[in-house]
């Protein structure tokens, strides 16, 4: 069993998926969407938790420098109660400050990735990111689960 990480933004949600054990994650896609039109890549997302036998979710939350928490955080818990309330399984929520900054040094100083290039990954990298920080805090997934 594993658990899914999400980088919820507003037009992409960045997925990343644990290990069978829970020690590392790894990206997966990323899944289009569009907050306006209440398209929020559910289908795909069905598609991998099947794929992955997905036990739980990781959301991320994107508050700001200051611990306070604006409109993208609503956005990101409102993605949480969708996957709760769409698979029955449950969610938890890790604090995604610097996550993305993080993931595009890594892309930039490891890979020399150019920016086009970036743009593509960031959101899957970050998700993974999250999902890491979660696993790292929590311990080990089977620890978790029971």
């Amino acid at each position: 069993m594993r658990l899914m990480g999400l980088d919820v933004g507003s037009k992409t949600v960045g997925v990343a998926v644990s290990d069978e054990l829970g020690w590392t994650a790894q990206g997966v896609e990323i899944v289009a969407i569009n907050e306006e039109l209440e398209e929020f890549g559910v289908s795909r997302i069905a598609e991998l938790v099947k794929q992955f036998d997905v036990a739980g979710f990781v959301v991320g939350l994107p508050k700001n420098m200051n611990n306070t928490s604006g409109p993208r955080v609503d956005a990101a818990k409102a993605y949480g109660k969708l996957m709760t309330d769409t698979f029955n399984l449950p969610v938890d929520y890790q604090d995604e400050r610097l996550t993305t900054v993080e993931a595009q040094r890594m892309l930039i100083e490891q890979a020399d990735t150019s920016r086009k290039k970036r743009k593509k990954v960031i959101d899957k990298l970050a998700a993974s990111l999250i999902l890491e920080n979660y696993l790292d805090r929590h311990g080990k997934l089977l620890n978790k689960l029971k």
